[in-house]
């Protein structure tokens, strides 16, 4: 269930990058996706009846939840978070030479 509403979300986000001609929108929408594909991969490593990968005496049988995947999802938390204080700060450098975030309007200005 939770990896329909991730596909939601990402489809949603990249409804949004697609549609919009404004740089901060994109780079909202494309928080969006990241989030989406987040929950998206978390949700594959996820058992209900799992425990925590941790060995124990009595350990035998049980179903273990992958920690890999939450692992990888912290380390492109990270990399989101680098990629989106870039893109601000480009479109920060935007807003100063074109006096706007609407790309049809930096267009014209050519």
């Amino acid at each position: 269930m939770i990896q329909y509403a991730s596909i939601i979300l990402f489809v949603f986000g990249l409804y949004g990058l697609l549609t919009n001609r404004n740089v901060i929108k994109m780079i909202i929408s494309l928080n969006i996706m990241e989030v989406g594909l987040f929950i998206f991969i978390i949700s594959i490593g996820f058992n209900y009846d799992g425990v925590a990968p941790i060995i124990t005496s009595n350990g035998a049988g049980l179903i273990y939840v992958d920690p890999l995947p939450q692992a990888l999802v912290l380390t492109a938390i990270v990399i989101g978070v680098g990629t989106t204080a870039l893109a601000l700060s480009i479109a920060k450098s935007i807003y100063k030479k074109y006096g706007t975030f609407d790309l049809d309007e930096m267009e014209g200005e050519r």
